[in-house]
């Protein structure tokens, strides 16, 4: 794996703020051309930015810095890393335990009942299987078909959650928005449910109609009821 180096520009900093190497020898370090190395040495360029001290990150020896102050000819080498990080190698079929693989028509079918929207590669990609069975198992035709039962493959342990989110996320991009009949019942707009009135203030409404009409029956009866005592005195 080709060693690159962190962060050039932050490098290029501190090497101008903090070493006696010419702009071409930080330039050539450092990815960067030679005008802007010295674009960052006048405050012209790269204001914003904290040096990073290539020694502290084990990418430039003290040595390899005085070799090349000592000879502006010198082109500085990265060190060579005290870790070294694989390469990830390509990725093909999953590998499944012999252990695991009877569950396999199982996660299969949960997948295609609970993600239809996954296709047969990216079943096969999970759980470790061919597009042959992924077909067979969606058309009912797998020799077992009848013994099958859904299990999520994250609980089998045939693939991990995270690459299950991802496989869904991947497969969902694109898809048609669902209509109001996919949904079923949905909520009401803003705008319908402004016109609604609550139904404890439409009670309260009903009870204060109630009310006035009593009070204005009880108030007839108190003015008529002096008028008919006069007309018994007669």
């Amino acid at each position: 794996m080709a060693q690159t180096l962190l962060m050039p520009k932050a490098t290029a900093i501190w090497l101008v703020d903090n070493t006696a190497l010419s702009f071409d020898q930080i330039a050539q370090f450092c990815k960067l051309h030679p005008l802007e190395v010295k674009a960052i040495a006048d405050g012209e360029a790269a204001q914003g930015i904290k040096g990073l001290d290539p020694i502290s990150t084990g990418q430039l020896s003290r040595d390899e810095i005085a070799r090349a102050e000592a000879n502006p000819n010198h082109k500085l080498k990265l060190s060579e890393p005290k870790v070294r990080v694989p390469e990830s190698k390509r990725r093909g079929p999953r590998y499944t335990p012999v252990s695991k693989r009877q569950d396999r028509p199982n996660a299969i079918l949960w997948l295609v009942r609970n993600h239809p929207e996954l296709k047969d590669a990216q079943i096969s990609r999970l759980v470790g299987t061919t597009k042959s069975t992924i077909e067979q198992i969606r058309e009912r035709t797998h020799w077992n078909s009848a013994n099958l039962a859904p299990m999520d493959p994250v609980t089998l342990g045939l693939c991990s959650q995270i690459d299950l989110d991802m496989e869904v996320e991947k497969a969902s991009k694109g898809r048609p928005l669902p209509t109001a009949a996919e949904l079923g019942a949905t909520l009401q707009s803003a705008q319908d449910t402004e016109r609604l009135t609550p139904s404890y203030e439409r009670e309260e409404e009903k009870e204060r109609e109630i009310d006035a009409d009593a009070v204005f029956r009880k108030l007839s009866s108190l003015r008529s009821a002096p008028k008919d005592e006069d007309d018994d005195q007669y």
